[in-house]
């Protein structure tokens, strides 16, 4: 009960903080709340069963994609979002066949050239998906029903809705029966092979699944923010995902929050004052890895907060 009620409470402070944020941080908590479903995709994979994978920015890329060219051709954004989920979870699934026929630094490169392919094809089909340059997706074809997202009232709640169904779910997941079984696919993989469990199964879910989460929010944030483009798809947004969960603690639920919402400020503050930003980020994450190698959260649950999932 004690985990249930610290998620529905961060919910209820989202919630809150609509009514009381400038438009600058309004928007910036919106463009957290998606990353952060993306974090809790990678999560679910790295955090929970171990799966160390560069390739993300694939899924994230083709939920984005997918949900750009159908609102940009006319097609309606209430059926373009839910392709762009499966779009997300349909390549994870199909590098998982191929992927997880490796482990360990195979996997990752294997799923890093996996991610460079995608990012090369959004390249060169240009005259398609706009290339380097991008495109931007009307206004008109923003709008989920009565809901439009280019203004900010309903973006910020449909980012909120988002964010509480993917924590919520993720919560569930982690704590059923198959959330264990990931659990003990990393900690000891020939071990849980003896008891019963399929390995190669149980990866293909959790990383089918973290897919769809990818998915999920690269949809969301064209749909929100009005634009695709190729960066989105490149190697640091297989990059990001990591860096969130582990800055905010992987194998923690609410981990991926932490970290995006910390890495962003991190360099939205810094980037504000001098031009070496991203040596600032490098000084925090390498006190990280020095003081709290399990990220903030996995760091208070050592310390006494053994209920947090």
């Amino acid at each position: 009960m004690k985990a249930l009620a610290l998620h529905l409470a961060l919910i209820a402070v989202l919630f809150a903080l609509q009514f009381v944020l400038p438009p600058y941080h309004h928007t910036n908590i919106v463009r957290v709340m998606v990353l952060a479903v993306f974090a809790m995709g990678y999560n679910i994979a790295f955090g929970y069963t171990g799966l160390l994978s560069l390739g993300h920015a694939l899924f994230f890329g083709a939920g984005m994609y997918t949900v750009g060219l159908l609102a940009t051709g006319g097609g309606s954004a209430l059926l373009a979002l839910p392709a762009g989920v499966l779009a997300g979870g349909a390549a994870a699934f199909a590098v998982g066949l191929l992927a997880l026929r490796t482990a360990g630094v195979s996997f990752m490169i294997v799923t890093l050239m996996f991610a460079q392919a995608g990012y090369l094809t959004v390249l060169y089909f240009g005259a398609f998906t706009g290339g380097d340059e991008g495109f931007v997706i009307p206004n008109a074809a923003r709008a989920l029903g009565p809901f439009d997202l280019s203004t900010d009232t309903p973006r910020y709640f449909a980012g909120l809705a988002l964010f509480a169904v993917a924590l919520l779910v993720n919560l569930a997941l982690v704590r059923s029966p198959i959330g264990r079984v990931m659990v003990a696919m990393r900690e000891n993989e020939e071990r849980s092979r003896m008891l019963g469990y399929n390995p190669f199964t149980v990866k293909l879910f959790a990383l089918s699944v973290s897919g769809l989460y990818a998915g999920a929010a690269g949809a969301a944030y064209a749909l929100m923010f009005g634009y695709v483009g190729a960066s989105f798809a490149a190697i640091q947004y297989s990059i990001l995902p990591l860096l969130w969960v582990l800055l905010g603690g992987a194998g923690t639920v609410l981990g991926p929050f932490v970290g995006a919402l910390l890495m962003f400020y991190l360099i939205d503050l810094s980037s504000s004052v001098t031009t070496a930003h991203q040596m600032v980020v490098g000084v925090a994450l390498l006190a990280l890895v020095l003081f709290a190698p399990k990220g903030v959260l996995g760091a208070l649950r050592d310390i006494g907060l053994k209920w947090l999932p």
